[in-house]
């Protein structure tokens, strides 16, 4: 077996873990970061990229006048219920240094388009990163290199190494087989278990279980790792989604084709800033209709949800989610006729929403969405053009009728789709202090390990967009320097 010794091991190549690698190498380690997949990116590269922090020097611009204690106060408005749940002091840590991390992925090369805004936010703070969120991860992978952390992709870690209670690093399986990296401190930032159909289960519900992931590979590795030393999910059964998403286009959409070179960003913000609204609306549509969720407004006004097959799927639009996860392929179309499609073609009856940039109705996805939009003079042609069977469909629309107050019965025929419901993230992380150090029995700190974005969770309640990225980046900035700290006071002078 092959071995390898660093002062501090980074597990996860996601925002979390490249802020924790730098933070700990800049403050004098040396740092290993392994990443299981192929590429650096983690959840971060999936998301959506936007980060809400105040005081940013793109609200100074606009005479913003914003602080650390409104946003504070702001972020429960999007828990609901369940604020009084939120872990308060990590909170804190998260308004508290949201500017100057922001300010930091700056000074990298990052590019930010806002404030945005977003209520229930008093304020506009809501960034977004240009030109998509892989440039996250190409500037600061580019300066996590550069600085000199040992970036080793294709290796997973399967058991965290424990001696005399002090955690000592982690037996991984590599690409040239198993390798045990033995380090002074290590920091989990693994993400995490949208992909892990067991956790889902036992912290969520068995119904949740079955709904695909956003990220497939975000498996909760890091969390089983840490379940044998004593360390706990908070706040487990607490999620995004499950998210009912039209699928993406079957080539790569022109957002994500973008390279994420600074000068193609700051392009980017000068046509957002710039361009007159009816030149840029229909490019902002041909990125944001890629992705685009149908608002659950859509069916309580009337629309048809059926399976592959024409069957009918029915329940409360919120339950939808799960109930399509259900059907064959977990997959479902939205039907409607034409006085519908006429509805959903101004304000204020939009099919989808992109926050802060766009509304899209039923033209913009007839233009910019082809291959989900299907259209006929009746239901046995709309039918055929789903693959159902015309009887099951006709069935379909006929019990729809009989039941609802608004009839689809005068043609053409629509059907957008198909659609699928996805678990965006999991907030269940592992119970953490301040510091981040990751808790075990009875809460004290397990030695020497740290943990970092979602799997450093610890509680915090990250409703609304912009605050899990924002948690990755700082988190694993506060985690790298602790992991860094300890290895100096563990250090002889010479």
């Amino acid at each position: 077996m092959n071995e390898a010794t660093c002062d501090v091991l980074v597990i996860g190549g996601g925002g979390a873990g490249l802020a924790a690698a730098i933070e700990a190498r800049s403050g004098g380690a040396s740092v290993i970061l392994i990443e299981k997949n192929p590429e650096l990116g983690g959840s971060t590269a999936w998301s959506i990229g936007s980060f809400t922090a105040t005081q940013t020097p793109q609200q100074l611009a606009e005479g913003i006048e914003d602080g650390p204690d409104g946003h504070f106060e702001d972020m429960p408005k999007f828990a609901g219920k369940l604020a009084e749940r939120d872990n308060l002091a990590l909170r804190r840590l998260l308004v508290d240094n949201a500017n100057e991390t922001l300010r930091w992925l700056m000074d990298m090369g990052v590019e930010f388009f806002g404030p945005m805004p977003e209520p229930p936010h008093e304020k506009p703070r809501m960034h977004n990163v240009l030109p998509n969120s892989r440039a996250y991860i190409y500037h600061v992978g580019k300066h996590a290199r550069r600085i000199g952390v040992d970036i080793r992709t294709g290796t997973r870690a399967t058991r965290f190494l424990v001696e005399n209670g002090k955690v000592t690093g982690a037996e991984c399986d590599g690409q040239d087989g198993s390798i045990v990296f033995r380090a002074g401190a290590t920091v989990l930032a693994s993400g995490d278990y949208t992909a892990n159909e067991e956790l889902k289960a036992k912290y969520i519900s068995p119904e949740v279980a079955m709904v695909d992931p956003m990220n497939p590979t975000a498996t909760g590795d890091g969390h089983v790792m840490a379940f044998p030393l004593g360390a706990r999910v908070v706040n487990g059964d607490v999620l995004s989604g499950p998210t009912l998403r039209f699928v993406p286009p079957p080539k790569e959409p022109l957002d994500r084709l973008l390279p994420p070179y600074r000068i193609v960003a700051k392009a980017m913000r000068f046509a957002l800033k710039h361009l007159p609204a009816r030149l840029l609306r229909p490019m902002v549509l041909k990125f944001t209709t890629t992705s685009m969720a149908p608002e659950l407004n859509l069916f309580s006004s009337g629309a048809l949800l059926v399976n592959r097959n024409g069957e009918r799927i029915t329940g409360n639009p919120a339950e939808l989610g799960l109930r399509i996860a259900q059907q064959p392929d977990k997959i479902g179309f939205v039907v409607m006729d034409s006085p519908m499609a006429k509805t959903f073609s101004a304000w204020p009856n939009f099919i989808s929403t992109a926050p802060g940039v766009a509304y899209a109705y039923f033209d913009d996805f007839r233009k910019c969405r082809p291959d989900i939009f299907h259209k006929a003079s009746d239901a046995n042609g709309l039918a055929t053009a789903l693959g159902a069977a015309p009887e099951t469909l006709r069935a379909s629309l006929d019990a729809h009728n009989a039941e609802s107050s608004v009839k689809l019965t005068e043609p053409p025929f629509y059907a957008l789709g198909p659609a699928k419901s996805y678990v965006v993230i999991t907030d269940g992380g592992l119970a953490v202090n301040e510091e981040l150090r990751v808790l075990g029995e009875n809460d004290m700190p397990i030695d020497r390990l740290f943990a970092a974005g979602s799997a450093g969770q610890g509680g915090l309640l990250l409703k609304g967009h912009g605050h899990h990225v924002g948690w990755a980046f700082i988190s694993g900035r506060i985690a790298g320097r602790h992991a860094a700290d300890t290895i100096r006071k563990n250090t002889p002078d010479d």
